[in-house]
């Protein structure tokens, strides 16, 4: 999965995120966190590909 498809799911999450806490009434019911973990990942593989990409720019700079 490319940077931009990450990023649209991440968005998608984050507003299923803010409807189902407002629904339950709750940041801690089991969906919202459910939810949110799966955020977590994506946030953590945006991450990752970020400092990826700076690295194979530094090396490239480098050399």
């Amino acid at each position: 999965m490319d940077k931009n498809q990450l990023m649209m799911q991440l968005q998608s999450l984050r507003h299923k995120l803010y409807e189902v806490a407002e629904a339950k009434g709750s940041f801690t019911d089991p969906d919202v966190i459910a939810i949110s973990e799966e955020a977590d990942q994506l946030i953590v593989a945006l991450q990752y590909m970020k400092r990826n990409q700076e690295y194979v720019h530094q090396q490239h700079i480098n050399n």
